[in-house]
């Protein structure tokens, strides 16, 4: 796509990009519920779920709630699953601690995450939160031994919160059922937040965003495709204000 159109109109940065600073991210109902039982998963130690189709907001909802933990005080293993075995996420988790480790034993690996993880809470005053992201990837036999990687000195101590996200995933898994203390489902949004998300209130006109909210289906990711399009199609025609035309113009081409 040619990339005029952000000189056009006077962008320095890419719109609609998915790096947006933590400060800029607009704080819907559904963002600051996620917000909320992440907190509170956090506090109690235990698992919670943040499920929603793709593109409704999943990721930048956790990437807020991370950013709200101090670094000093918080290590969070930020963690994208894969099919792979268990063995896989073990390293993942390993690599995230800046922990390497030649051996392939289950117990073995365990063991190594477990005793850093009580080290860091013990001794450096520090607390452990592991993120998976995309869960609904994971194979039945990882979500039956994750809760192991949660249970310290007999199961008292909760040391290791769990934040599964992705789409409605959970499977039969009655260790991993108990441990949840809450849940989150992301839904499309709706026309007022998707007003309020516009870079500037003088690019899109009321049609423009009727029709990208409708075109998205309320979901996020698409309508930042759907935006960009649509400027794309009005700086093609000199145009300073986009219009309901160029939405239909840039969804033949996203959609």
């Amino acid at each position: 796509m040619n990339e005029n159109y952000r000189t056009f109109f006077g962008f320095e940065t890419e719109p609609f990009a998915s790096d947006i600073a933590l400060s800029d991210i607009l704080k819907t109902d559904n963002l600051m519920g996620v917000n909320d039982r992440f907190s509170y998963t956090v506090r109690l130690g235990g698992v919670a779920l943040v499920t929603g189709d793709i593109g409704s907001g999943k990721s930048t909802a956790l990437r807020h709630a991370i950013g709200q933990l101090h670094p000093s005080e918080y290590q969070t293993m930020n963690i994208s699953a894969s099919s792979e075995s268990i063995l896989e996420l073990y390293r993942q988790i390993l690599s995230e601690l800046a922990m390497n480790m030649s051996s392939s034993s289950r117990a073995l690996m365990t063991g190594r995450i477990k005793r850093e993880i009580a080290e860091r809470v013990q001794n450096k005053n520090m607390k452990a939160v592991l993120v998976i992201d995309e869960a609904s990837l994971l194979r039945l036999e990882v979500f039956r031994e994750l809760p192991t990687l949660s249970q310290f000195n007999q199961d008292t101590s909760s040391w290791l919160p769990l934040i599964l996200s992705g789409q409605l995933m959970y499977r039969d898994s009655r260790p991993l059922a108990s441990r949840i203390v809450a849940r989150s489902h992301l839904e499309g949004s709706n026309r007022e937040d998707m007003e309020k998300y516009r870079v500037k209130s003088n690019l899109f006109d009321e049609s423009a965003i009727t029709a990208i909210h409708q075109g998205a289906g309320g979901l996020f990711t698409k309508a930042n495709h759907l935006a960009r399009g649509s400027l794309i199609a009005a700086s093609a025609v000199k145009s300073m204000t986009v219009t309901a035309e160029h939405v239909r113009l840039a969804s033949t081409e996203i959609f």
